[in-house]
């Protein structure tokens, strides 16, 4: 699935969408993207390849885990795990976390594969905008075992900035925990292929809400 594909599945399924939303860090933003909108076997197995196709493309077989954060994170290691296997041939553990610790049964923080020491990870995760999501992903991971977070992969790079205006959130991150940030596509991208010729998808508003919020919210 090239690029143009993937953005117009996005909008297809109602993953993408352009209005007035406000993000988990709490900035009013006028387009949103919610995975949680996908719902059938052939919808998250779309996703999955895409992710999948990403993650070998990015780090090869340098993987031993998928982690997805809850809540949307867990269909999407999932669903990469199965494409890894089924389309690379890649066997490639998974796991994510609960929201809280389970006290019963097995108990723990996490379902599924529990890392161990010196196992490569690689976080799933739909976006990110401020990165507030992997700061409270990574310390969970590096608590079980000494693993080796090695990469962050989300849908769509935002290209907004965290807390530095020079550095984009997935940059920052990636400085501040030592792995590789990146995304199967950005915002830039997505544009460009919603304006392309004989596309009418975006209104003379929606693009300039879009340059009004680059410019609040993108890197300087």
């Amino acid at each position: 699935m090239d690029t143009a594909d993937f953005v117009d599945f996005l909008l297809e399924h109602d993953v993408l969408a352009f209005g007035d939303f406000t993000t988990k860090s709490g900035r009013a933003t006028p387009y949103f993207l919610n995975f949680g909108n996908l719902g059938t076997g052939a919808q998250i197995d779309t996703v999955g390849r895409a992710y999948a196709d990403h993650v070998v493309a990015t780090f090869g077989d340098d993987v031993d885990v998928l982690f997805g954060p809850a809540y949307k994170g867990i269909p999407l290691a999932v669903a990469t795990a199965v494409s890894l296997q089924r389309d690379h041939g890649l066997d490639v553990a998974w796991t994510f976390d609960r929201k809280e610790a389970k006290d019963h049964g097995e108990g723990g923080s996490l379902v599924g594969h529990v890392p161990t020491d010196g196992q490569r990870v690689v976080i799933v995760e739909d976006v990110t905008t401020a990165g507030t999501s992997i700061r409270e992903t990574v310390p969970k991971l590096r608590a079980v075992a000494d693993v080796d977070v090695v990469g962050l992969v989300v849908s769509v790079d935002r290209r907004e900035r965290g807390t530095r205006d020079d550095v984009t959130a997935l940059d920052e991150v990636a400085e501040e925990f030592g792995l590789r940030a990146t995304a199967i596509t950005d915002i830039d991208r997505v544009v460009e292929v919603l304006t392309a010729p004989g596309r009418d998808v975006l209104s003379a508003d929606d693009l300039d809400r879009l340059a009004a919020y680059r410019d609040r919210w993108g890197v300087s």
